[in-house]
């Protein structure tokens, strides 16, 4: 499929329908934000978050959310809808997507889809196998036979009765192992099984003309802009902000929210220097031991407390740096994955058609691709 960048080629504000729903992708560090808040201000658009971090209240430095004054200023739909301790699958997103773009068309707005979250970008533009929501019964005894038995009791089951994950899967991915049990376990029928079912995407609605921007900045610049975006992190107190949510929810180091980039981190850094937070009553700090504490080397040599302390917080740091470069790295992959997508190549518009009718249903296909390198070819492109 032949792709153009050409910001001249296809004017997409002028020529905006009215039941437009424009996706606004690109990795972490890039820029979206303030491209979405200019955006934001020409009062055509409302702002939904595609970000799996930025749905958890509390947790602001590490996932770089909007301060509350930006928040105020430029509204946007699915921050800070839950709690640290609470779950939200790929499937409610997409839920909530469905509900939000329709109240954004009833109140005569284009939604702007603005985040890094390429897994539920893939979910509204390629679909959802029909897999049945969770339910929390049986998540919670799975949850209790992995902690008694471990993964590998879990990953043993599933080899006799979903061979096929069994094999596509790692035998250390948790969150997968223990989701395909839960499957089999609440529908008798095997999560590969569903998964070959079709898809149904809401990128796929001939009501409405999907606009899917995909951003890939130069892999140097975005590494400067990483680092910079971690230097102050760091300034602003994510070590402060982990210890709070200790202190204040009942976590463990296999929660969504602790396995965010950052956070993680920064849990290691505090089993590292035996932080006295986990002595807290209400958390299990054998199971942050257990996922972070490393025997020492027997000829380690001995350091003081204050020494272990500072390279522990040094290696806290270099660890963030890499699993985020990481983070951008595997964007980059989900958002070339998009651009490849069958359901995007079949119905792409060729960015020299000219949109005479756009509030025509049948003079366009669903969805419009485009790539670019900059957000500032973004910005030339829909001005």
């Amino acid at each position: 499929m032949q792709l153009s960048s050409d910001s001249s080629s296809y004017r997409l504000n002028s020529n905006l329908a009215d039941n437009s729903v424009v996706c606004l992708m690109a990795p972490t560090a890039s820029g979206k934000t303030a491209l979405a808040y200019e955006l934001y201000d020409t009062g055509r658009y409302e702002l939904i978050s595609v970000d799996s971090a930025l749905i958890y209240r509390e947790m602001n430095i590490g996932t770089a959310k909007p301060t509350t004054k930006e928040l105020a200023r430029y509204p946007h739909h699915l921050v800070d809808i839950i709690d640290p301790v609470q779950s939200y699958s790929v499937a409610e997103f997409v839920s909530d997507v469905a509900r939000l773009i329709e109240a954004c068309h009833q109140n005569g707005k284009i939604p702007l889809l603005v985040g890094g979250t390429m897994m539920y970008y893939m979910a509204l533009l390629e679909g959802l196998s029909p897999v049945p929501d969770s339910d929390e019964a049986v998540r919670l005894r799975v949850e209790q036979w992995r902690q008694e038995d471990g993964i590998d009791a879990l990953y043993g089951y599933l080899e006799k009765v979903d061979p096929i994950s069994h094999r596509r899967l790692n035998a250390t991915d948790t969150q997968r192992i223990t989701r395909a049990v839960e499957v089999y376990l609440q529908t008798d029928t095997a999560i590969s099984d569903w998964q070959q079912q079709p898809k149904q995407a809401l990128a796929h609605n001939t009501d409405q003309q999907w606009h899917a921007l995909a951003v890939m900045p130069e892999r140097s610049w975005l590494h400067q802009r990483i680092e910079q975006r971690l230097d102050i992190m760091w300034q602003e107190g994510l070590v402060a902000e982990v210890l709070g949510l200790l202190e204040r929810h009942s976590l463990t180091p296999n929660m969504p929210s602790m396995r965010c980039v950052g956070y993680r981190q920064v849990l290691e850094y505090l089993v590292q220097i035996e932080h006295p937070v986990f002595e807290y009553s209400h958390l299990d700090k054998g199971l942050f031991y257990d996922a972070f504490l490393t025997p020492s080397p027997q000829d380690q040599v001995a350091v003081s407390t204050s020494e272990r302390q500072r390279l522990a917080c040094q290696q806290m740091q270099n660890k963030a740096l890499y699993a985020t470069r990481q983070l951008a790295k595997r964007q980059y992959t989900w958002l070339r994955k998009l651009t490849q997508l069958p359901t995007l190549s079949d119905t792409w518009v060729d960015s020299t058609r000219s949109l005479a009718h756009p509030n025509d249903r049948q003079a366009v296909h669903p969805i419009t691709l485009q790539t670019f390198d900059t957000m500032a070819h973004v910005r030339d492109y829909l001005y």
